[in-house]
């Protein structure tokens, strides 16, 4: 890398872009970089970092909307929305102890990646929440979708597309938020000793009961000790609201969900820092030459799924009522786990691996042909020569 570009304005993402697209020279996209060991490296010259461009431009806590420049932490984010009661809706994870990388994480890049945490399972995607945005195409043009109002059918919904892209359609410059507010208690009902299959019956029939579950995932012994539960293996079914609805409702899953397991419920300050390490990953015990995948499939697949891990030599977990498997294993044990995922009808996406094979191996699953026609149409459209985080997702793209 011979260079970093990190304007304070949009307007200098602009002029750097066009700058590259005139000459076809490809950038590296990021905001503080906390997320470069994801997926495939990228080859750049020079990086194009929004950490400069930032800064919350617009909250309006009395409509619930909340508009800010792609390189603000996302730190400084959830304590404006705390300060006034409320929260951003995705619960959005914070990989840096597992991706090694002690930046603070953007706003920009959580989009970017669209990652969401255990609240996903009930409040939907990042996406999901994301009512607009500006950004920067692949030839320098500023291009706008949605805007700054919950009820919102401005043009095209771009922010959809741009929300998950990693930086290879466009440079995103600012996004606006729908928030909500934050829960001001929070009750885990703990179900122990259960195997995976077990597990996952017990968060189904908590999720399809009517006391608004917001999470619900399955630890298995080490992992559960590692939430600061230890005790054998754990169930956790989360509710969150006002304490005396918390304390109702938990207490009607404890009487409900008995002939799974023995329970116990855990009080806020528990309940929080343990769905903080599930959110987060630091369950998952992973060495330092472990891959770590996140597979996606119908949560009745999960255990499954967890069992071909296991037979390559990985540990997991299982989050979003089993359909969310967190999976650290020998490099080796890709092909199991990729073919696992697939034949159960779901996907996959390599999170963590040594650079060599995120260079060399598929990040997330093939596409079928017409698919991948689809995708190169779209990539030429929104950046024609390719200069924007090429290779991130897919060799060549």
């Amino acid at each position: 890398m011979t260079g970093e570009l990190a304007p304070e304005e949009e307007s200098g993402i602009t002029e750097a872009v066009r700058d590259a697209h005139r000459a076809a020279e490809p950038l590296l996209v990021l905001g503080n970089g906390s997320k470069a060991s994801m997926l495939r490296p990228v080859q750049a010259a020079r990086s194009l970092s929004t950490r400069a461009h930032r800064g919350i431009t617009l909250y309006s806590p009395k409509e619930l909307v909340l508009s800010a420049r792609a390189g603000t932490p996302l730190a400084e984010i959830e304590a404006a929305v705390a300060a006034e009661g409320q929260h951003v809706i995705a619960e959005p994870p914070d990989f840096s102890a597992l991706l090694g990388s002690h930046a603070p994480q953007t706003l920009g890049g959580v989009v970017a990646a669209n990652l969401s945490g255990p609240r996903r399972v009930t409040w939907g995607a990042m996406r999901d929440h994301v009512l607009g945005m500006r950004a920067v195409n692949g030839t320098g043009e500023v291009i706008r979708s949605g805007g700054r109002v919950l009820k919102n059918v401005t043009g095209l919904d771009l922010c959809k597309l741009l929300t998950g892209s990693h930086g290879t359609l466009a440079v995103i410059a600012e996004i606006t938020l729908k928030v909500l507010p934050a829960p001001p208690a929070v009750g885990t009902l703990v179900l122990r000793g259960l195997d995976a299959r077990a597990g996952v019956a017990a968060l189904s029939a908590a999720l399809g009961s009517p006391y608004g579950v917001s999470a619900a995932a399955w630890l298995p012994a080490p992992a559960a000790a590692l939430a600061g539960l230890p005790g054998g293996s754990a169930a956790l079914i989360r509710v969150e609201e006002f304490a005396p609805s918390v304390a109702y409702r938990t207490g009607r899953l404890h009487g409900e969900l008995a002939a799974f397991a023995p329970g116990d419920v855990l009080d806020d300050a528990t309940s929080r820092a343990a769905w903080r390490a599930v959110r987060d990953a630091t369950v998952l015990s992973a060495e330092a030459e472990d891959a770590v995948w996140r597979v996606s499939v119908r949560p009745s697949a999960g255990p499954d799924i967890l069992a071909v891990a296991a037979g390559a030599g990985g540990r997991g977990f299982l989050d979003w009522g089993g359909g969310l498997v967190w999976i650290a294993a020998p490099a080796q044990a890709q092909q199991a786990i990729a073919r696992a995922a697939i034949a159960a009808g779901g996907t996959w996406m390599l999170l963590r691996a040594p650079e060599p094979m995120r260079a060399s191996s598929e990040v997330v699953p093939p596409e079928p042909p017409a698919l991948a026609r689809l995708t190169r149409r779209v990539k030429a459209a929104f950046d024609p020569r390719g200069i924007l985080n090429p290779g991130r997702i897919y060799a060549g793209v």
